[in-house]
Formats: structure tokens, sequence, C-alpha cells
């Protein structure tokens, strides 16, 4: 296996699969959680919203999420975490922004920005609507729950592949 480097443009995923995998450990060692992102986004929500109205504490699914726990400002700082690694991740290898598919590239540049940004937007909603529903995001059911042998989170990963193969597969007819 070639040097690994920072500046490299693509990283190994065998390289980054174990350290993800490895993570896991002080996860569960230290603040006894498992890896996940979409948690973060209700602390976070939830820590807003209270500043507008206090009494959204009180509502119990929020009120867990705002205890000061190491469980909720971890998942915090591990999705602070993975913004920042991506953005020096670009800068380092001198990547540039690229369209998700050439398919894609080409839809999205006949509409304006803002129909581009409003579309990512209620996208990223969705997902993020569908993760908390589900009880977790990819990331935890995919790495930890699997990882824990978690008959829910192989039910649910089998079934965003699922998803994901039947629109890649609508999406191309398209």
């Amino acid at each position: 296996m070639a040097g690994v480097s920072l500046q490299d443009r693509a990283w190994s995923p065998y390289l980054a699969g174990i350290v993800i995998g490895l993570l896991q450990v002080p996860a569960f060692l230290l603040v006894e959680t498992a890896l996940g992102a979409s948690s973060s986004y209700v602390t976070v929500g939830g820590l807003l919203a209270s500043l507008v109205d206090p009494a959204i504490g009180r509502i119990d699914y929020v009120a867990r999420h705002l205890a000061a726990t190491g469980k909720n400002w971890w998942q915090v700082a591990l999705v602070a975490g993975i913004a920042i690694g991506a953005f020096a991740s670009m800068r380092l290898s001198g990547a540039r922004r690229h369209a998700i598919s050439p398919a894609w590239g080409r839809a999205l540049a006949s509409r304006s920005s803002g129909v581009r940004y409003a579309v990512a937007f209620i996208g990223g909603f969705i997902m993020l609507f569908g993760a908390r529903l589900a009880d977790g995001c990819t990331s935890g059911h995919g790495l930890s729950g699997v990882a824990q042998l978690a008959v829910s989170s192989t039910v649910a990963v089998a079934a965003m592949f699922a998803g994901g193969i039947a629109t890649a597969l609508l999406l191309r007819r398209v």
C-alpha cells in the first residue's frame, strides 16, 4: 500500500473505515454511546428553540436531548468535526466542488441557484425527519447498530440500501 497523505485527493476507504470503526471504542468507553449524527440536530435545534420558547424543554423527547450529558454533546462535536474535517480535506487536497453525477449535474445546472438550494434543503429535511423517525441515522444504524448486531439496525440498513438502489434505478430511467 502506498504512503498515506492528508493531501491525497481520495483517501483509502479501507483505512477510513478502520479509523471510524476504532472511533467506536472511545465513544462506548468515555460517553457510553455509539456513533451517530442525527441526535445532534435535536440537541442544537432544541437548544435554539428553547431560547425562543423555554417551555419546549418540558417535552420529554426534547428534554432528553437538551440534558447536559456527554452523549448529547459528543454527537454535536462529531458532526462539527465531520464538517471541519471535510473542509480541511478539501483544502489540503486541492479538490473542488463537483456535481454528484453528470445527469444530475446537467439537470441542476439548468436551474437557478435558489431552486438548487431549496431542493437540497427540502431533501435534507426529509432525510433528517426519516432519521429521527427511525430513531437513528444511517451512520448510527450502519456503523454502530450493525456493529452491535442489532436486528433493527440490520433491517434499517437493508431498507436504506434497497431504497437507494430503487431510487438510482428510477432516476436512471428519467
